[in-house]
């Protein structure tokens, strides 16, 4: 998905930060350029104009950047986590957008707010504001399906890779809840087309 990000310029602090990133833990690294493009072919699908492409590729690409500020036996733990475990790791959605305001970037306000909502869900039940349907951002309601997409398809130190039908079953399953049913839809399209129509 490297390709997807040539459609946008990192400047010098968001590439270092980018490479912290990385350096820190760089599966969340690797993930967040997957989401990136993943997001851009939807929104592209969507018809987003350039602007709206641009603020919703940089805002896939620093989705997870908060989880800089995650302590390391939560970030890096190799078993699920915990109830607690879990409610230090909802920080990373604010502590991003507190991160991308600093960056300075064109449409920085905007990034940061497309950050903060990535885990709000559909019918409400998300974080960090409980947000619900259309008054989630539709960018980060872009960034949620191509996460998801992308954290289920690719195997983790707990749970194997799903395969692609598998996941888009679950996907539909979880349209209308924690996922935008137009979006899921979106992304069964741009699969399917992906794979000639033939989804394993």
């Amino acid at each position: 998905m490297n390709e997807f990000l040539h459609h946008f310029e990192l400047d010098p602090g968001s590439r270092a930060l980018g490479a912290a990133l990385n350096e820190r833990d760089h599966y969340t690294q690797c993930h967040s350029r997957r989401v990136a493009g993943f997001s851009r072919l939807i929104g592209l699908a969507c018809g987003l104009d350039r602007a709206d492409l641009e603020v919703l590729e940089l805002g896939a690409f620093f989705h997870d950047i908060g989880k800089i500020g995650i302590p390391d036996h939560i970030l890096l733990k190799p078993e699920r986590f915990t109830v607690e475990d879990m409610e230090v790791m909802k920080d990373h959605a604010t502590k991003g957008e507190g991160i991308v305001r600093e960056l300075g970037l064109k449409a920085g306000d905007l990034i940061a707010r497309v950050v903060r909502h990535h885990h709000e869900h559909f019918n409400g039940g998300g974080y960090p504001d409980g947000l619900q349907g259309e008054t989630i951002p539709i960018l980060s309601r872009i960034i949620s399906v191509a996460d998801s997409y992308d954290a289920m398809t690719k195997t983790r130190p707990y749970h194997e890779a799903r395969p692609v039908a598998e996941t888009l079953d679950i996907m539909s399953g979880e349209a209308g809840t924690k996922l935008d049913p137009y979006l899921v839809n979106k992304l069964q399209q741009l699969v399917e087309t992906w794979r000639g129509g033939g989804i394993d």
